[in-house]
């Protein structure tokens, strides 16, 4: 299991928490400090079944400077968002869980990582 997790966000830090008391074994990808790759990103949101417009914090500093909120939200605009996010992973909404199995979520709440110990 790898978890995508931000150490200043009580999010992550939560759900690092239900995976320790679960006994998960685990590890951590700061992605702030190790951005995942255009690929990578292409990958997760396949596993989520998401857009990347999904999973993009909107009200973040840098989202306001590229006007995220006016781009257009179509198929053939996925790789202009992605190519945002691979290179502003502040952008990206937290913590992301992906199971052995390669379930994959967005974990912002207690049910939602316990939905991947399962």
């Amino acid at each position: 299991m790898e978890i995508w997790v931000n150490p200043r966000c009580s999010k992550c830090r939560s759900a690092v928490s239900l995976l320790d008391e679960a006994g998960a074994a685990y590890t951590v990808r700061r992605y702030l400090e190790d951005p995942p790759t255009e690929a990578e990103l292409v990958a997760v949101l396949d596993r989520l079944g998401l857009d990347p417009w999904d999973i993009t914090r909107t009200g973040e500093k840098i989202a306001g400077e590229l006007e995220l909120k006016s781009w257009s939200r179509t198929p053939e605009d996925r790789p202009r968002w992605i190519a945002a996010l691979a290179e502003h992973p502040e952008l990206i909404q937290r913590p992301i869980i992906t199971a052995d199995d390669g379930t994959t979520v967005v974990a912002r709440d207690e049910d939602t990582v316990r939905s991947v110990l399962s």
